[in-house]
């Protein structure tokens, strides 16, 4: 009988220690759960945030890039709006200096028309010799 009873003893004991074994392996089980679910959270949080970050430094780029863009438009016209500018000075340069030829040339022309009122007339017929000496034919 104390045999028995010591059998029933071990017996006792064996499937308490299973049971608190079994109770420490759910434990175990759960907790490495609950740290591999929290260790996904982490991780997909922080590819969110670079996600975040990169968004973030793609749109400040183009931003730049677009103020840089709008910047050199800026100048361009600048540029353009000089350039055309130097080109109608050019052309007002030009015309007054083709109006200050005409005005010169119309007054030699005037001086010329009243010098030519001035001047004897050539003789008609006189081969080429001064007029009034002729000096014969050959």
């Amino acid at each position: 009988m104390n045999i028995q009873l010591e059998k029933m003893k071990q017996k006792q004991e064996r499937e308490r220690r299973k049971r608190i074994a079994e109770e420490k392996h759910k434990e175990w089980v759960q907790k490495k759960r609950e740290e591999e679910r929290r260790e996904r959270k982490r991780k997909l949080s922080k590819e969110m945030a670079e996600k975040a970050t990169r968004e973030l430094e793609k749109m400040q780029l183009q931003e730049k890039a677009e103020e840089k863009y709008k910047e050199w438009l800026k100048k361009k016209r600048a540029e353009e709006a000089e350039k055309k500018k130097k080109e109608k000075e050019k052309e007002k340069e030009r015309e007054a200096e083709l109006q200050e030829k005409k005005t010169r040339s119309e007054k030699i022309f005037k001086e010329w028309l009243q010098n030519a009122r001035n001047k004897p007339c050539p003789v008609l017929n006189g081969y080429g010799f001064p007029p009034g000496k002729s000096a014969g034919l050959y």
